[in-house]
């Protein structure tokens, strides 16, 4: 992360307990593209199992909003894996008012080492 994902801007803001674990985490970036502009896009959002439905998600995401605001973004922007596992997930996305915008496509690719 330090390496290569820091040095384009890749941040990390967690929750922590009382006795300083971590209990969630989001990673993001500020970017800009043709199709968003500006836009904070939240590349990993994640709750330990045992400290979930205490609303550090949410936390977190009020705080990536607020940050957005604060760097001028115009959006948010995350993409979430589908799957009866997301389905909490994706309720809280809902409630915080993100809206399925587009379709995230994908192919692996056979790497020649």
């Amino acid at each position: 992360m330090d390496q290569v994902q820091r040095p384009e801007g890749y941040r990390l803001v967690g929750v922590f307990e009382e006795d300083g674990r971590c209990t969630a985490a989001a990673c993001f970036r500020a970017i800009r593209n043709l199709a968003w502009g500006d836009c904070l896009y939240v590349d990993d959002l994640s709750t330990v199992p045992d400290a979930r439905r205490r609303g550090h998600g949410r936390a977190l995401i009020e705080w990536c909003l607020e940050e957005a605001t604060r760097l001028r973004c115009d959006e948010l922007h995350l993409d979430s894996g589908v799957g009866p596992d997301r389905a909490d997930a994706h309720r809280l996305y809902f409630n915080m008012g993100l809206r399925i915008t587009s379709y995230h496509f994908a192919r692996e690719l056979r790497r020649r080492d």
